[in-house]
């Protein structure tokens, strides 16, 4: 090698060192300038709460007399507007506790299906933190809560800040921190602005049900943002400590061999209908035959009842149960009624369906129960609207019942189709005895709610039979056509991860001895959460 060329490799050699240099520099410089921006903005949000707890501890008036003239103008508004009422009476039940815990119990259950336990801590922790912070400060502040003219919503207990709002600011922040970072820039985005369109939404019916000053709702806001920023940080910090490499400052930002995990499915997964179009008229020409075939019934069954006798011990039965009524018994079985609504029936249905993606790391089980229900409800409205049957002549639990549109029950179809959809679900997806007979015992749930649907004098035992058979019939139809649980994710659910193959983070789990796994997986294995057969992780 001849000397120029010798030099030319230590100039090029000392030129990528200063690059890499100034590389350096200018990442040290920009994670400077963020942390301080950041350190900063949570300072200012702390000193904020502060000077506004110290001005409602001090009841300044100038913000006494603007509060109350904001509470008084919203109530005004929705208090003349019942359906306005409603409307905003279900958003504030966005921001309940219950709703809060039920929303933050399937993301744990989630991150555990998919062997997350760290961002499950984080969710646990953060959850509960401020569960505990907000009615403590609410001890310390005492404010009263307002005081209306007309009042259109009933609460106790102290006033700042607003646990509606404080709770489902921490909430719906950990539910993005968590599992957003890993979607595309664009579904971030939009998910972001639609759980703050949820979050402000919360806190203004808060002030138009009369729940709330302005001032409470700004406050819960700040100190849930407070405790959100904090606990992030600290958990930040966990993991730094723990030597986890590859990980961000948000709890999402997760090593890459941990990505799919939190994603509902892989980047590169099958089909969730490989034929779509073909699906979708197998379906279409279903439902008009078995909306067909279930006006037919549902005429003959109107005919018999009306013009001869067959039908008389259709009207026995419900009128006997009429006669036999306690308060025991009805309190008992209206339970199973309220199940059978149509809110329970979707919050139900989302919180299998999500915990389905989290099994299955597919689409297919969403879809199937979307359709399956979505067909339900359009199958028994265009049914009763045509059938138009009279209800039982007896004392109704429920007056606020239509007169018409006993058959079939909308109850009892939707019921059946959700429980006994996701109990085909689990039966498919595992061996293992004791899921299956939760599987089998879910069954009873729309079996309760068809009898108390006759016990309140509803529906007839023929109704029944017709909901019975429009849930049933639809339902292995959309299973046929769907497939939710095909042949590959049966052997994914039965085997955790293929034979030989190494777990992701092997590296950071110590040698334990133990038996061999069997190369097919077991019945052990069942809800272990699969990937889609034949991919592999990224």
């Amino acid at each position: 090698m001849s000397v120029d060329q010798r030099d030319g490799d230590v100039a090029t050699g000392a030129d990528s060192s200063v690059v890499a240099h100034h590389s350096e520099a200018e990442a040290a410089e920009r994670f400077a300038v963020r942390s301080a921006a950041a350190l900063l903005g949570t300072m200012g949000i702390g000193i904020g709460f502060g000077v506004l707890t110290a001005l409602v501890r001090t009841r300044w008036e100038p913000m006494q007399t603007a509060d109350q003239t904001v509470t008084d103008h919203l109530v005004a508004v929705v208090a003349d507007n019942k359906a306005l009422q409603s409307i905003v009476t279900g958003i504030t039940e966005l921001g309940a506790t219950s709703t809060l815990v039920v929303v933050l119990t399937v993301a744990t259950i989630w991150l555990l299906l998919r062997r997350l336990p760290r961002l499950a801590v984080y969710v646990v922790l953060t959850a509960a933190g401020g569960l505990i912070l907000n009615p403590v400060v609410k001890e310390l502040v005492a404010r009263l809560r307002p005081v209306v003219d007309e009042p259109v919503y009933t609460t106790h207990g102290w006033s700042f800040p607003s646990g509606h709002a404080m709770s489902s600011l921490v909430c719906y922040g950990v539910v993005l921190l968590v599992f957003t970072p890993t979607w595309q820039a664009g579904a971030r985005r939009a998910a972001t602005v639609f759980a703050v369109g949820i979050v402000i939404a919360i806190g203004v019916s808060r002030i138009a049900l009369g729940a709330h000053y302005l001032t409470d709702v700004l406050g819960g806001w700040l100190l849930g943002t407070l405790w959100l920023v904090l606990a992030t940080v600290a958990f930040h910090r966990w993991r730094r400590d723990a030597r986890i490499d590859s990980t961000g400052p948000l709890p999402g930002d997760v090593a890459p061999a941990e990505e799919d995990d939190l994603r509902p499915v892989p980047v590169q997964h099958p089909p969730t209908l490989p034929h779509p179009w073909q699906g979708i008229g197998e379906l279409a020409v279903a439902w008009v035959l078995l909306v067909g075939g279930l006006v037919g019934i549902g005429k003959l069954v109107r005919t018999l009842d009306t013009a001869t006798a067959v039908l008389g011990w259709d009207h026995r039965v419900v009128a006997m149960l009429a006669e036999h009524r306690n308060s025991t018994l009805t309190s008992i079985l209206g339970v199973f009624g309220e199940i059978g609504n149509t809110i329970a029936i979707i919050t139900v249905a989302l919180i299998v369906a999500a915990l389905a993606v989290g099994i299955a790391r597919s689409w297919r089980p969403v879809l199937f129960l979307g359709m399956a229900l979505l067909g339900e409800i359009t199958l028994f409205l265009t049914t009763a609207a045509i059938v138009d049957r009279d209800r039982p002549r007896v004392a109704h639990l429920n007056p606020d019942l239509p007169p018409t549109a006993s058959f079939p029950s909308g109850h009892v179809a939707a019921a059946l189709t959700l429980y006994a959809g996701t109990a085909a679900l689990v039966w498919a997806t595992t061996r293992r005895w004791q899921y299956r007979v939760f599987a089998a015992a879910a069954l009873l749930i729309p079996a309760l709610v068809a009898a108390q649907r006759l016990y309140a004098g509803a529906h007839h035992p023929t109704d029944i039979i017709g909901s019975i058979l429009l849930s049933s019939i639809w339902t292995a139809i959309v299973w046929w056509v769907v497939r939710p649980v095909s042949t590959g994710d049966r052997s994914a659910l039965s085997q955790a991860r293929p034979a030989g193959a190494v777990h992701p983070r092997a590296d950071r789990l110590p040698n334990r001895p133990g038996p061999p796994r069997p190369a097919h997986g077991g019945a052990d294995d069942a809800l272990a959460p699969a990937r889609p057969a034949g991919l592999e992780r990224r």
